[in-house]
């Protein structure tokens, strides 16, 4: 085997390694990866900030935690940049949805935007619950950029103490 075809195949081996590793990052990513969608009115003249909102960033990461206690599920979901009654929040099939959307600020007129990374948009994030909920009875608030979503757990799966007799 000449030396060419050698670095061919290992050239060949690493490619498949990186893509290999790709295909893993891109699939546990892929709930927290949020798209957000710009909103754009058909009769609305466009501003230098409407041309920024436009092409800004598409996609964030909305950084998610999900904690179970005795009786209820914890959802804490990072979302800076947004007031707590712009959002809208159900639960589906044992799935947390949140959606909202984040509008970009129209204040400053002054200067120009060298870079622009913040997603604007509405958006939607699906959070999968590892337990059936009531959702009639969860509650939601909204602080420093953090919405955190406390949702009672079924009665079935609520943790039960069961005391244990002495048999004194």
């Amino acid at each position: 085997m000449s030396t060419l075809d050698q670095l061919k195949g290992q050239l060949g081996r690493a490619w498949e390694s990186v893509a290999e590793g790709w295909q893993h990052l891109r699939a546990r990513a892929a709930e927290a990866v949020t798209h957000f969608t710009p909103v754009r009115s058909a009769d609305t003249v466009e501003t230098a900030s409407d041309v920024v909102a436009v092409n800004a960033a598409h996609w964030a990461l909305l950084a998610v935690e999900v904690r179970e206690s005795d009786d209820a599920v914890i959802v804490r979901l990072e979302v800076p940049g947004m007031d707590a009654d712009g959002f809208d929040i159900s639960v589906v099939d044992d799935t947390l949805v949140v959606r909202g959307e984040k509008r970009v600020e129209r204040e400053s007129r002054q200067g120009r935007y060298h870079r622009m990374e913040c997603a604007y948009g509405s958006f939607e994030r699906r959070i999968p619950l590892p337990f059936s909920v009531e959702a009639g009875r969860a509650a939601a608030r909204y602080r420093a950029g953090v919405l955190q979503v406390t949702l009672p757990k079924h009665s079935r799966y609520r943790a039960r103490r069961i005391q244990v007799d002495s048999g004194v």
